[in-house]
């Protein structure tokens, strides 16, 4: 079984984080089967297919919390297989693969642009508004609210331990958005002048709970106790159908050395480091979701998943989203 050197190359991009957010990873596995089915060197359809899904497992291995991930192979790979099942020549469903990555990834982009308009008109004149981490989309809907003439200031958390909202920060400066960078910690002390609290999501299950960047879930309890609105920006490509069907959203868990140096843990080996990446906040603490459909309630989850994927069934999936990750796939096995 061989995968092009590319797409392992992206794949350890995706898990090492130096491609990082929802719609990156997303955009970057639609990118890694074009270049899979682009370098197949096979002889049929059968083995074509089977290129295509071993690619799709090592993409799908990389990030388990990030439901964009298989939500955008599922968007290419469900096309190929109709194009097999229906009796295309290898050079179809390769095209079928080109063409379905290039909508996905052009309906991506658009997706943001739309999260923007239809939540910069929840900004107000005069809003403090707090974000976490770093969201294209959250970052969309600052930034449209900015240029069409309102006026806020933002309160951008570090977003330990990788610090993407410091990323999130910079780009606010540039736009000439008044923002102010505090550590994670900060939140409910500054949670009394915030007005709403925006920020984006990595997966969105079927009852409107969300996942999120490590420390949303507590931002979200100070706001809610401080009945401050909290917004959630994620194109529907972020929602689980896998929720509908009662599976959990698996939270990753990173290395140590994000936290602290090998040194440290060197000189402590009675210290145990934990590192999870994400966590959930109850619907109950969501206000609005922004989707490129427009603004929903997190009890109209389900009614965005029924309209994107039907009443999901497993049955239908491709076989590399059946495998799904009970049997993790190492790198090195390609």
């Amino acid at each position: 079984m061989t995968v092009p050197e590319e797409v392992i190359k992206l794949a350890e991009d995706i898990k090492n984080m130096k491609i990082r957010g929802a719609g990156e990873i997303a955009r970057a596995a639609v990118k890694g089967l074009s270049i899979a089915a682009a370098k197949s060197e096979a002889d049929s359809r059968e083995e074509f297919m089977r290129d295509l899904d071993n690619a799709a497992k090592v993409l799908l291995s990389t990030r388990p919390t990030a439901v964009s991930l298989p939500n955008a192979l599922r968007y290419v790979m469900v096309r190929a297989y109709r194009a097999y099942e229906g009796g295309g020549t290898k050079e179809e469903i390769k095209e079928s693969v080109f063409r379905a990555s290039d909508e996905f990834y052009k309906n991506s982009l658009k997706a943001v642009d739309l999260i923007g308009m239809y939540g910069s008109r929840r900004i107000e004149d005069g809003d403090v508004i707090m974000t976490h981490c770093h969201s294209t989309a959250a970052v969309s809907i600052l930034v449209n609210a900015w240029r069409s003439g309102k006026k806020f200031e933002v309160i951008s958390t570090e977003t330990r331990p990788r610090y993407q909202g410091r990323i999130t920060a910079s780009i606010l400066a540039k736009e000439g958005i008044p923002v102010s960078l505090i550590v994670d910690s900060a939140a409910r002390f500054f949670m009394e002048h915030v007005d709403k609290v925006v920020v984006g999501a990595d997966a969105v299950a079927a009852n409107g709970a969300v996942v999120n960047k490590i420390g949303t879930s507590m931002i979200a309890l100070a706001a809610h106790e401080a009945r401050v609105n909290f917004i959630v920006a994620a194109e529907t490509y972020k929602f689980s159908p896998e929720t509908v069907l009662g599976s959990l959203i698996r939270i990753e868990e990173r290395p140590a050395d994000e936290i602290v140096d090998t040194q440290y843990l060197r000189d402590n080996p009675g210290v145990k480091v934990r590192n999870p990446a994400f966590d959930v906040t109850p619907a109950s603490y969501v206000d609005l979701i922004v989707t490129e459909k427009g603004v929903i309630p997190p009890e109209a989850a389900i009614l965005v998943l029924k309209e994107e994927f039907g009443w999901f069934s497993s049955v239908s999936l491709p076989k590399f989203l059946k495998e799904g990750l009970e049997t993790p796939v190492e790198m090195s096995e390609y």
